[in-house]
Parts: structure tokens; C-alpha cells; sequence
């Protein structure tokens, strides 16, 4: 593995990190920070991905660029950004927004940044994935819904508060009241004392209740986080069919099919998107098999 020695000029730049496997068929994936054999499909949807007009493809941050080259193999980049991580040098998802960057943008860098360290050591139903992969999405899918910065922000939010210990007032801290308050539509009263599946049917009617009035805003979250979950269910549906429901909370495909067409009465507000169409393409696909 490359080292830096003493005498180094030591840069922390924008630097393209060409994708590559090794001769295990790993790559690295810097976005979730492993090393693996899986396909991302995801890829298109990563704010680290850069695809210039010739096709040619990389993901582009901020890194120390002494002791890194694209030479290294998957598993020794994996080992040396743990070890940047680990002395506090990089953050678990990395700077990504060159310096010039309107100031509004550079929430939306922040709040994937602070995301991916509340969801740390936690991974997606099924796939194993690290699950930043989640949020990372639904910002994505957001801003092709909005241009508002504060609405991406909110959007690489949307799980933290329901899913860590992070609360809405370090949100508000962190992010201000606005993104705070359309973190707060889209979080679920967990109700952690039951079983999650005896909950399930008045957390999801609270939540439709919810979003029915909330503002657009928080329906185009809304919209981008069931289109991310219900890609991850259509990948999952291929190959397993109806017997990917034993994994959630709520295995009843009628129960499932009942909240996620309800959802789309909730978003009809968002109809005139080729994200709502795509969305009900996905339940068609899953329901009506």
C-alpha cells in the first residue's frame, strides 16, 4: 500500500477516482466507503458521480491526494480512506462541492455528510448495503423535483430523525427550522416499547395523515423516498417474488400494496412528474403480478 512519507507535500484536493476492479472482481465505493463484488445499480443517482460528455465516468471529492493513486487495488483504498476516517482527517462521506459553490448549495454536501455519520454501522433490509445508499437516493431523486437546496438537504435527512438519536432540535442546530420542520413530516412515531408490527398499520395511517397536508415540499421527499424504497423492492421482487414481503415489518402484500397506493392519492399534488409516473410503474410491476 502507498504510503506518505515525511517529506511529502501533503494536498487535500478534488481528485477523480476512476472505477475499477481488481483482480478479485472487487471495486470500492467510496460513497458507502466498501469494497465489493455487487453491481450499483444506484450509481447514476450519487452526488460523487461524474459523467462527462464522451461517456467516460469517475467519482470526484475532495481526498488527500499524496500517498493515492488510481493504481491502488479496491481493498487497499478501502483500508487507507478507514484509516483518513478513523484520525479525523475525512468524514464519513466526503467533501464533494468544489470551493467556489454557491454557499445555498453547500447545505445539501452537509447534510449527506452529517446523515451518513448519524446512519453509520447501519444497513438496508436485504441487500446489506450500508444505508446511506437510502438517503443518499432520495437526495438525489429530490432535487430532480427541486432546485431549493434546503429541500435536498432535508431529503439526505429524512431518516435521521426517525432512525438515530438524533433529534429535531440538533437538526434545527445543525440546519436551521426549516429543513428541521421537513425532517419532522416525513419521521415516524416509532412507538419502540411494541412490536413494530403491531404498529404498523396506525404509524403508516398516521403518516399518510400527515403528508396529506403537508407542503410540497415535504411530498416531493415523500415521493423520492418511495421511489428509492420501492426500486430496492423491484430489484428484490425479481428474484424472489411475493417472498420478499417476510422481511418487513408488515409481510400482508395486501397491507403493503393498501399504503403504498394510498401514498400515491397522498402525492397526486406531484400527477404532472415523470417521477409520480415512474413511481406508479414500480407499483404495477409489484402489485399486479
Amino acid at each position: 500500500m502507498q504510503s506518505i512519507t515525511k517529506d511529502q507535500n501533503c494536498r487535500y484536493s478534488l481528485f477523480l477516482h476512476e472505477p475499477s476492479v481488481d483482480n478479485e472482481g472487487r471495486h470500492y465505493c467510496r460513497a458507502m466507503n466498501i469494497c465489493s463484488k455487487d453491481d450499483f445499480a444506484y450509481c447514476d443517482l450519487c452526488p460523487l458521480r461524474l459523467k462527462d460528455d464522451d461517456g467516460t465516468t469517475g467519482c470526484v471529492y475532495y481526498d488527500l491526494t499524496a500517498g493515492y493513486s488510481n493504481g491502488l487495488s479496491a481493498e487497499e483504498t478501502f483500508k487507507r480512506t478507514r484509516g483518513l476516517i478513523m484520525s479525523g482527517i475525512t468524514g464519513e462521506f466526503p467533501e464533494y462541492l468544489p470551493i467556489d459553490t454557491a454557499p445555498a448549495r453547500l447545505v445539501e454536501e452537509q447534510a449527506i455528510m452529517y446523515a451518513a455519520d448519524a446512519h453509520k454501522g447501519t444497513y438496508r433490509k436485504g441487500s446489506g448495503l450500508p444505508y446511506i445508499i437510502h438517503p443518499m437516493q432520495v437526495m438525489m431523486i429530490c432535487k430532480r423535483l427541486s432546485d431549493d437546496p434546503e429541500v435536498a438537504a432535508a431529503a439526505a435527512l429524512h431518516d435521521v430523525v426517525e432512525d438515530t438519536p438524533r433529534t429535531i432540535r440538533d437538526l434545527e442546530e445543525s440546519f436551521g427550522t426549516r429543513i428541521a420542520n421537513l425532517v419532522g413530516l416525513e419521521s415516524e412515531n416509532k412507538r419502540e416499547e411494541l412490536p413494530k408490527g403491531e404498529t404498523w398499520k396506525i404509524r403508516k395511517q398516521e403518516n399518510l395523515a400527515r403528508e396529506k397536508t403537508a407542503p410540497i415540499e415535504a411530498k416531493m421527499i415523500m415521493l423520492a423516498d418511495k421511489i428509492s424504497n420501492m426500486s430496492a423492492t423491484v430489484t428484490d421482487f425479481k428474484k424472489g417474488g411475493k417472498d420478499i414481503w417476510s422481511k418487513f415489518n408488515m409481510k400482508d402484500p395486501a397491507e403493503q400494496e393498501w399504503y403504498y397506493r394510498s401514498v400515491a392519492e397522498v402525492l397526486s399534488e406531484l400527477s404532472g412528474t415523470p417521477e409520480y409516473a415512474e413511481y406508479l410503474g414500480m407499483l404495477d410491476y409489484v402489485f399486479s403480478k
